[in-house]
């Protein structure tokens, strides 16, 4: 496909011809970046190109405004010093907590009276992460410039969600920033509270799982090899589950780098092979079918929806970019459809509630149903709310207990494999003993 050049940042959107052209709006205009993207138009085509904008959120909102729907927008990083910066980046970030912190401390400044520029000035003395320090410096800049804190914020996509964004600008159209600041701050630990005790019931199964692969090398490496020695010389006929082991143990200890070099490839290719775009909807959609995490995944995308949303609407931003905001932040390739149908529903004065009753799979009837009285009486924020503060506690309640339910599948998963081992391994032993009676 025939690569195309548009010149994004003012007016229309005319076509570049030529490379050289696309060069010199780069050189000439500051914070204009270069960005591949993929997008299917409204004809159902898959088309791919070169854009340049400020941001990715810039280029989205491009692609959207000529008919087409976004799949995957990525900087184009031509200059070795631009790879090595972005090189650079992957060892440096602002962390959630550094966000949270940021979000309440700015917001207290602010109610207390202090300008905007004094209270960045503060942070920035405060902080000793040296990305923070330089994203201070820069937001303090731009503030100084005559610039906002929402088009501050909008250059580090990579720490701050196109949600914060969002939300900072409503709060500055609204006159409420240190207000909108809170609510950010409120979400945030809301969220990265849930992604916690998520992580954290998982990390026991990962461990114990982990441990059992090393040990079980070792004892291939180091105990087999002993008993298959035993086993020639003694001249016992082998069933075909003792020769496997003794096959595997043989190589596992003439092998024994090799066999953990092996390992770690095979983890390292499953990490990138489950983070490959192709592999999203296999991997969500299996995710959901998991007994107990499925229903686990259900509701976390239910309740981020409803409270980022309501978040939204509250900050004073309208349905529409809500949603769309809203479809970005969730993960899961099924919950985006949904959310990407309720906008084009809502487009068509179609009622938001018939989007969630059509897909009450992946959503509970109660969302349908809160929405319905939310839309009916004026109060959809607030109803969001409840649902999210609603399943929230679900959440908190059922990652409680996760770990409770996952031992016993980690014990027959171990039991099941040790009882392999010891049947091989002893079932030759007994016939011995049978041939010596």
């Amino acid at each position: 496909m025939r690569l195309s050049y548009f010149e994004l940042p003012e007016g229309p959107t005319p076509v570049l011809r030529g490379r050289a052209q696309g060069r010199k709006i780069r050189e000439t205009q500051e914070g204009i970046m270069l960005f591949s993207y993929k997008a299917k138009s409204k004809e159902g085509l898959i088309t791919e190109g070169v854009l340049y904008g400020s941001d990715r959120f810039y280029i989205a909102h491009e692609l959207r405004s000529h008919g087409s729907t976004p799949l995957s927008i990525k900087e184009k990083n031509t200059r070795f010093l631009d790879k090595l910066t972005g090189l650079t980046a992957v060892f440096s970030k602002v962390s959630v907590n550094e966000q949270i912190l940021f979000t309440k401390n700015l917001g207290g400044m602010l109610k207390a009276g202090l300008s905007l520029s004094r209270a960045l000035s503060v942070l920035k003395k405060q902080t000793k992460n040296t990305t923070m320090n330089k994203v201070l410096t820069s937001l303090i800049d731009d503030i100084n410039s005559g610039g906002t804190l929402s088009s501050g914020l909008q250059k580090f996509p990579e720490f701050f969600s196109r949600l914060f964004v969002s939300m900072t600008k409503a709060g500055e159209e609204s006159g409420n920033l240190s207000d909108a600041l809170s609510d950010i701050g409120l979400n945030l630990e809301k969220s990265h509270a849930l992604t916690k005790k998520i992580r954290g019931a998982l990390i026991y199964p990962g461990v114990i799982l982990s441990a059992m692969i090393v040990i079980g090398v070792l004892m291939f490496a180091f105990v087999v090899p002993t008993l298959a020695s035993t086993f020639k010389e003694l001249g016992v006929v082998l069933p075909t589950s003792t020769r496997v082991l003794i096959f595997f143990g043989n190589f596992f200890s003439h092998n024994l780098i090799l066999t953990f070099v092996i390992i770690i490839g095979v983890v390292v290719g499953l990490y990138m092979l489950l983070r490959a775009n192709f592999m999203s909807k296999y991997i969500d959609y299996t995710i959901l079918q998991i007994p107990v995490i499925g229903n686990l995944a259900k509701e976390l995308n239910t309740a981020r929806t409803a409270r980022t949303i309501s978040s939204l609407l509250l900050a004073g931003v309208s349905i529409i970019r809500a949603v769309e905001i809203t479809e970005d932040i969730v993960q899961n390739v099924y919950y985006k459809k949904v959310l990407n149908d309720a906008k084009i529903a809502v487009e068509k004065g179609i009622s938001f509630s018939k989007v969630f009753e059509d897909n009450d799979k992946l959503y509970p009837i109660m969302m349908s149903e809160m929405v319905q009285v939310g839309e009916e009486t004026g109060k959809l924020s607030d109803m969001l709310l409840e649902i999210a503060l609603f399943y929230e506690t679900e959440i908190e309640n059922k990652t409680k207990n996760l770990s409770t339910i996952i031992e016993p599948v980690l014990m027959i998963i171990i039991g099941s494999g040790v009882g392999f081992f010891a049947i091989s391994m002893i079932s030759p032993l007994y016939s011995i003993l049978g041939e010596i009676k």
